[in-house]
């Protein structure tokens, strides 16, 4: 299930001074038998054990002994695309140090605004990336690179790295674009060019299959948590005042969820993966009017596609990437809280939407030591000749997972589970509504 595409068998010794031996001190290589359990329960060990099957593995990432590209002739790129996320600049700065200092790779190229930059039609130039070029980037949110939506002829792009000697493609970004990267790399095994593709998950919602997070995702609520709390200020400051906050999360929650548990402010928090009504007993409106009679103020936190299913649209919209593009909820809210109250409740709404500046900021401390260690064995795995693979954590241990693996399904909250059961408790809303 989890197998990875394997360019060649490695010859090339690696010039990493890692050990093979253990209670030596010092790091061993990562050998492809060194397998890690998917499943960790007890119920499905037992079950393995009943059918007398092998339990689904993950492969584990890190250095290999033996490389596939000679590193003296490797030329690598990367391309970062779709929505800005924090940590996009941490990444490329892990991947440009580690291909220099661990494999003394000195050829690397910035890909212009997405898969764009490998159209030469778009006329975007490559830039030429060195430690010293991205050894402050890290500081500033965004990405140096630039970036874009939208999808590019897979040939072209393929003819471009060819045309280039480009060897190794690591491309950032979310469910798009790494379809777009097993796109290419499906391509490239057609012609049997020797270049490896490599995936490292991007999104700022955290919906990608599999993976325990992506990057970016921590600092999201990092950010929207002072913003939570001065919101309340507002709401609090105000007879039935009530404050939205509105937060990203097209298709999944997580956002709204977590950073509702950083800031148990929060009364009510609504996500896409739930449907509720607006009117009725156990309406959200009446909720809220309870809640208003009751402590005279209120702080909701939407997050972006949440109550999609309520608003009346004329014709579905899709952006650059695919994308279904939602209606503002927020205001939708605003305007629906303003007219249920109008002839029985006075009430004062603040409505504020920080998407934007949340992510475009920095990674913080965590993101930031998550976005290197992402970048390392990226470079790692792709040195020893593995494509069409993402990197990520599964089970808290980092591991190689085949592009298809994460991009089959978007992954969203499970109102069953304990995460969620822990979001209701501190909002105290209706398990249900």
């Amino acid at each position: 299930m989890f197998q990875i595409n394997q360019l060649g068998t490695p010859k090339i010794a690696s010039p990493l001074q890692l050990s093979t031996v253990k209670g030596d001190n010092i790091f061993n290589f990562i050998k492809d038998e060194d397998k890690l359990i998917y499943d960790l329960s007890l119920e499905n060990y037992q079950q393995c054990i009943a059918d007398g099957i092998a339990p689904v593995w993950l492969e584990k990432a890190g250095p290999r002994q033996f490389l596939h590209f000679d590193p003296k002739q490797t030329k690598a790129a990367i391309v970062t695309c779709g929505g800005l996320c924090p940590g996009l600049n941490n990444v490329i700065r892990g991947i440009v140090m580690a291909l220099h200092y661990f494999y003394d790779i000195k050829d690397i190229l910035g890909i212009r605004y997405g898969y764009e930059g490998l159209n030469p039609e778009a006329g975007h130039e490559f830039l030429k990336l060195t430690p010293d070029v991205v050894k402050d980037i890290h500081h500033h949110g965004g990405t140096i690179l630039g970036s874009s939506r939208g999808g590019q002829s897979v040939s072209t792009m393929v003819d471009t790295l060819v045309a280039n000697n480009i060897n190794i493609l690591f491309t950032i970004g979310g469910d798009g674009t790494l379809k777009g990267a097993n796109a290419i790399g499906e391509e490239v095994a057609k012609r049997g060019a020797n270049i490896s593709v490599v995936g490292i998950p991007k999104t700022i919602d955290n919906d990608i299959d599999i993976i325990d997070k992506s990057f970016g995702f921590e600092t999201s609520f990092d950010i929207a948590s002072p913003i939570i709390r001065d919101a309340h200020n507002e709401a609090a400051g105000a007879l039935n005042g009530i404050a939205i906050i509105k937060v990203m999360g097209r298709d999944s929650g997580f956002i709204a969820a977590s950073a509702t548990l950083a800031m148990p402010e929060v009364n009510y928090v609504l996500v896409p993966e739930m449907d509720f009504n607006l009117y009725g007993e156990t309406g959200f409106l009446e909720l809220l009017k309870k809640r208003l009679l009751d402590k005279k103020h209120a702080v909701i936190v939407v997050a972006e596609g949440a109550g999609q299913h309520l608003i009346q649209k004329a014709a579905e919209v899709k952006d650059a990437s695919g994308n279904i593009q939602h209606e503002d909820i927020g205001v939708f809210l605003k305007d629906k809280i303003k007219a249920y109250f109008a002839d029985s409740l006075p009430v004062t709404i603040k409505y504020i939407d920080p998407s934007y500046i949340v992510r475009s900021a920095p990674a913080n401390s965590s993101d930031s030591i998550f976005c290197s260690s992402l970048a390392y064995q990226a470079v790692h795995g792709a040195m020893a000749g593995k494509t069409q693979f993402v990197v990520g954590k599964v089970n808290n241990k980092f591991v190689y997972l085949p592009i298809a693996a994460v991009t089959t399904k978007r992954k969203k909250i499970d109102l069953e589970s304990e995460f969620w059961f822990a979001v209701l408790q501190s909002t105290g809303q209706p398990f249900s509504f």
